[in-house]
């Protein structure tokens, strides 16, 4: 069993429909960006995921209008989102305008809560250590590069930094897949905030629900 890491691969277009942290969502025509369920707000994009093996491309989004306060962690308090949809087709979903709706673009003035300060590219390095941390240090080892820039890993199993919370899919009810694992990366300054932690993204390929949530 190996391990699949996403290791950060540099800057990229903000639009690119690539695997990536940061920049604009991509969804099909018509989709509204999502508000959280606690304060209503609009909630900002973290990672644009394009699954080769997997039911299609995800966006995750999560609430950072009053970070500590919604529970931003919870993968069913309504605090964050995750968006499954089908890879083909896809276009930059707009941003919501000065009421929380619309399409204004020049209206979104607080991007620093829409969107992270980077948009970086994902690259796959695939490792032979099934362990996910032991796999992040021997892939730093071979390559001469921080363990920081791993980003995270796609499939696998996942290494709960807490209890296992894998949530059940609302639609059949049941477990639903693990997707990927994902890590602050190596600038603190526009990082996805984790509270030092790591988030984990499942999705239910039948259903086309996709569900996040985070420890730390």
């Amino acid at each position: 069993m190996t391990t699949t890491l996403m290791t950060d691969a540099g800057p990229v277009a903000p639009d690119a429909p690539v695997t990536r942290t940061g920049g604009i969502p991509l969804a099909p025509a018509g989709t509204e960006w999502p508000h959280c369920a606690e304060c209503t707000g609009p909630m900002q994009f973290l990672a644009q995921f394009f699954l080769e093996d997997g039911p299609g491309a995800i966006a995750v989004f999560m609430c950072q209008n009053q970070p500590g306060l919604c529970q931003a962690w919870d993968p069913v308090a309504g605090g964050n989102r995750a968006l499954l949809f089908p890879s083909e087709g896809l276009v930059p979903v707009p941003l919501p305008g000065p009421d929380g709706e619309g399409t204004d673009a020049d209206a979104a003035d607080g991007w620093s809560v829409l969107g992270l300060g980077a948009v970086r590219a994902v690259a796959r390095a695939a490792a032979p250590e099934p362990d996910y941390f032991d796999a992040c240090a021997a892939w730093a080892a071979r390559t001469g590069r921080a363990t920081a820039e791993v980003l995270g890993q796609l499939g696998g199993t996942p290494y709960w930094l807490q209890n296992d919370e894998t949530p059940d899919c609302p639609g059949c009810a049941q477990p639903m897949a693990f997707t990927a694992q994902l890590d602050e990366g190596p600038d603190p300054v526009t990082a996805m905030n984790f509270g030092s932690g790591s988030a984990y993204l499942h999705a239910c390929g039948p259903c086309g629900r996709a569900a996040f949530g985070w420890q730390c």
